[in-house]
């Protein structure tokens, strides 16, 4: 266990599930901190009793709604040579929780930032699904408006990575059912509930059987994980057409190429000069 350093920024892990899945790192991390940000005190408070352990650095609360008023403060406490070490309810800090804002002023002011790394909802996930972990995306919470969350998936229907999101349990049912309708009704995909807690439980099957598994009603933290698309051949012809149909939506030559190269895999020089050659592109 390496010593951790004064005069930082450190992004502690906490158990998602059991507390005896807390690692002595992170013991160590709140016995001898100056500073501690936690994301609800009372919450906090509760996690140090299970672990037996009684912190004694100063205590506050860093969540959303205080986020922007109480990062300069830590900032200044950082700098002071002090080590500030920042929690949230359950996980890493930062990934779908506070933290990024406190991280990047940090990193902006020259002070070290580390972490004590933690369990990961993702990678669990990831790892029980029993889809491909070999390449993956993280696309975190989606938009609550059902448009915009609709918007979202459309822009996901060529992704070829796993997908992992989260979402409330309460609107999990119409997550499903917009991504069955985005992605295809077959699309095999996952949901984790209550990952490592007594209640653990890890459904698998097409979206469409998800989501009418979830309109039943659903309780406690979720993880979703969706395989990615098929790969695609594109010919040569195929991306020249895609190339068109941007540029008939208004699209500029150079920004309609790139977005179809980066699409079909099709080299990009070699389809600007086909672009430029064809009468309908221009």
């Amino acid at each position: 266990m390496h010593p951790l350093p004064n005069g930082a920024l450190i992004l502690a892990g906490t158990p998602i599930g059991s507390s005896e899945d807390a690692s002595g790192t992170l013991r160590e991390a709140l016995l001898t901190a100056d500073v501690i940000a936690a994301e609800d005190t009372r919450r906090f408070q509760l996690l140090t009793k299970r672990l037996g352990i009684e912190p004694t650095a100063r205590v506050v609360s860093y969540f959303e709604g205080n986020e922007a008023s109480r990062t300069p403060d830590l900032v200044d406490a950082v700098g002071a040579g002090q080590r500030v070490v920042l929690v949230t309810d359950a996980g890493m800090p930062s990934v779908s929780d506070p933290g990024y804002r406190l991280v990047v002023a940090c990193i902006e002011a020259g002070l070290r930032v580390t972490a004590v790394p933690g369990p990961s909802a993702v990678l669990t996930a990831l790892a029980v699904s029993g889809l491909p972990v070999d390449r993956f995306c993280f696309e975190g919470f989606l938009p609550r408006k059902a448009g915009e969350r609709s918007r979202r998936l459309a822009d996901l229907t060529g992704e070829q990575r796993t997908m992992v999101f989260f979402e409330a349990p309460h609107r999990l049912a119409e997550f499903l059912a917009d991504a069955a309708r985005a992605l295809g009704a077959e699309r095999r995909a996952a949901v984790c509930r209550e990952l490592t807690k007594p209640f653990e439980e890890v459904i698998r099957g097409t979206l469409e059987d998800l989501a009418a598994w979830a309109a039943g009603g659903v309780r406690g933290e979720v993880t979703v994980v969706i395989a990615g698309a098929d790969a695609v051949e594109h010919t040569a012809a195929d991306a020249l057409e895609l190339v068109r149909q941007a540029r008939a939506g208004g699209a500029k030559l150079s920004a309609a190429v790139a977005d179809v190269a980066r699409l079909t895999g099709a080299d990009r020089k070699q389809l600007y000069a086909a672009a430029l050659a064809d009468k309908e592109t221009i």
